[in-house]
């Protein structure tokens, strides 16, 4: 028997809620079923009602999900993946504890259509370096990013770029510092072979986000990156 706070100011399905929290974090697995509402009663001395109580507010936090006739599953808990200035996919992970890769679809000079164009200060048809990565996290992919460059000012870059940051790549041989100022993010379904490449089925959303990253000295746009994450594998925390 788990005891509660009767007295307490806080609700006992609250308390409650905090308790199996902390058990699920400690001791569940993604996918994980956990016990019934009448052992849940029996273990904190209350009624099924409270503990459904309990775990309708788990659900509306996404930590759980009731599946009729079978039970409540403990579900995977999206990576908080902070957007900023100078964001780095692989320092990022890392520092959540968890190992990168990484895998270059494409590396290939193409025209600048209207929309690269306009955010990177082009013409139309300017020539533009285009480099596409698939990025996983602990094996699992988590996001597929175009990035386009402009041909005339990184004129040798499909050359000089194999492989890890593309903007340590760009400090390093072009002396270089780019930092983001703008994301525009919005929620829409994959499409290509972004289903394919993200291992999701393709009636889930993505996230999508739309980045400018400018010369730190002058402000000059130099890359425009389009990132599509698994909306169900990460949380985007923007901080510019």
């Amino acid at each position: 028997m788990t005891l509660l706070q009767r007295n307490s100011t806080e609700k006992i399905y609250s308390q409650i809620a905090q308790v199996l929290r902390q058990d699920i974090r400690k001791h569940y697995q993604t996918g994980d079923c956990l016990a019934s509402e009448f052992d849940l009663a029996e273990r904190f001395q209350v009624n099924r009602h409270t503990i459904r109580h309990a775990i309708d507010a788990l659900i509306q936090e996404g930590v759980v999900e009731r599946r009729h006739g079978k039970g409540t599953f403990v579900l995977s808990q999206p990576i908080d993946y902070t957007v900023a200035q100078k964001t780095r996919f692989t320092e990022t992970f890392k520092n959540l504890g968890k190992t990168t890769s990484m895998q270059i679809r494409r590396k290939i000079i193409i025209p600048a259509d209207a929309s690269i164009a306009k955010h990177l200060g082009l013409k139309a048809n300017d020539d533009v370096v285009c480099i596409e990565i698939l990025r996983f996290a602990d094996q699992q992919p988590i996001c597929l990013s175009s990035h386009y460059f402009p041909k005339s000012h990184f004129p040798d870059f499909l050359e000089q770029y194999q492989t890890g940051s593309l903007h340590a790549c760009i400090h390093r041989h072009y002396q270089l510092q780019l930092k983001r100022v703008e994301s525009l993010v919005s929620a829409v379904l994959p499409q290509g072979d972004d289903v394919t490449l993200l291992c999701m089925p393709k009636t889930h959303p993505i996230l999508r986000v739309k980045s400018i990253n400018v010369n730190e000295r002058d402000g000059t746009p130099l890359e425009y990156a389009l990132t599509r994450f698994c909306a169900d594998r990460i949380q985007l925390r923007i901080n510019l």
